[in-house]
């Protein structure tokens, strides 16, 4: 009877609700690739809405933008003011629906006494004029970031949290709020370790808050430090690196220092090898940690964003290698996972439940799940309906040496090896 039973397919299938985060959204981070990457640019972001992404993260550079010394530094139609970049971006991401993430980083030579662009402004007016300005210049942006990475001495000198607190987060929040009180402001931005010369962003976290700052988001970048970290194990839990598998100690850290503060995870991704011998992992282990750290943003209090970065490789092996797609364009595994995510939430004998996504595309979408056995693909079911935001979650009597895989709108995710 049970031979029978198995022939049928019957494996025990029951649905359950996925709708416990209602906030977190995902995305990408590549201004490089969206401004300058193979084809058109209206190519380039048809490719990032298949991808199925709510929200891109775009950096404006201060340095660049106002080169020159503004005459009228809090009105954008400044002439010195030079916005090309960022019209094209921003306008672009806005006729596709896709909300910004912008963040407001480097200072002209002229605001800091003639240093390179990662030396602080002397005026803390100085880079609230320009955050005015940017504000007033995409009134449609609502999520703003002020700098990237200030516990890194080569991201900002002098690299203290009272000199950003003092210089530019508490500035700008104050005239981005000016600008338009819907404005949500992220600070802190911080690495996930310290290391010589820089701050660990442990005492970062400690620092903003001595130095009183004012956000409405706290921004980290949850990078692994080493090759073996996942995004649930390897984590260090005594010591002052705060990356993935550490994410309930950045959100103690952040309670305790500002409150019950929403939480931005603005740049995540793992490297590949090749091209990257010494960091990278395999195009499978990539694959698999995206979609285990999207269901750990999903799952964890505060958490509204997590941002993937990049879209393409850069070229050099010595610079970042965590595309979806290699420098040459061809399509890694994630380039297939991100989209369609799929991670093991649970098992408990022999009932697994797996979480998942459909991303592309808007409201409640169609998804299906096969399963591999005996050397063919047999679907658990048949089509079923994903939540509003394209979650789900789905329970099924499945043996241990299988794999799962996600269908939706006639693509496939990435299969995934049960455990």
């Amino acid at each position: 009877m049970l031979a029978a039973i198995v022939a049928l397919g019957a494996f025990l299938v029951f649905e359950a609700r996925a709708d416990a985060s209602p906030y977190v959204q995902y995305g990408i981070q590549d201004d490089a690739w969206l401004l300058g990457g193979p084809g058109t640019f209206d190519e380039r972001l048809d490719q990032v809405d298949a991808l199925g992404v709510d929200v891109v993260r775009v950096n404006l550079r201060w340095d660049e933008i106002a080169a020159k010394r503004p005459t009228k530094p809090s009105s954008q139609l400044d002439p010195a003011y030079r916005w090309a970049a960022g019209d094209v971006l921003l306008g672009g991401l806005r006729a596709r629906g896709i909300a910004p993430v912008v963040t407001l980083v480097g200072t002209p030579r002229w605001a800091n006494g003639g240093r390179a662009a990662n030396w602080a402004p002397k005026s803390p007016s100085s880079f609230a004029n320009f955050a005015y300005a940017a504000a007033k210049r995409y009134p449609y942006g609502r999520r703003w970031v002020i700098w990237n990475e200030p516990n890194k001495y080569w991201q900002l000198r002098p690299t203290s949290p009272s000199t950003y607190v003092r210089l530019l987060l508490n500035p700008a929040y104050d005239a981005l709020k000016r600008a338009n009180r819907a404005n949500l402001v992220a600070g802190g931005v911080t690495a996930p370790r310290g290391g010589s010369g820089s701050v660990s962003p442990v005492d970062w976290i400690r620092g903003m808050d001595v130095a009183h700052a004012r956000l409405d988001a706290y921004a980290h970048h949850p990078y692994p430090v080493s090759r073996g970290e996942t995004p649930t194990a390897g984590g260090c839990r005594f010591c002052e690196n705060i990356t993935m598998a550490d994410l309930e100690r950045l959100l103690s850290l952040v309670s305790r220092a500002f409150g019950p503060k929403r939480i931005w995870l603005t740049e995540y991704g793992y490297q590949t090898n090749p091209p990257d011998r010494m960091l990278g992992v395999s195009q499978a282990a990539q694959a698999r940690y995206l979609a285990e750290a999207s269901l750990r943003a999903y799952r964890a209090p505060r958490v509204d964003l997590l941002i993937h970065f990049l879209v393409r490789d850069e070229q050099h092996v010595g610079r970042w290698q965590s595309g979806l797609f290699t420098f040459g364009n061809a399509r890694k595994l994630s380039a297939s996972a991100f989209p369609l995510p799929l991670a093991q939430l649970s098992r408990s004998g022999a009932v697994v439940t797996l979480w998942g996504q459909v991303r592309p595309g808007g409201g409640k979408q169609a998804y299906g799940v096969r399963y591999s056995r005996g050397g063919a693909w047999r679907w658990l079911g048949g089509t079923r309906g994903t939540t509003v935001r394209g979650f789900f979650t789905l329970k099924a009597r499945l043996p241990r040496v299988t794999s799962v895989q996600l269908w939706s709108r006639g693509s496939f995710g990435v299969p995934l090896r049960l455990r």
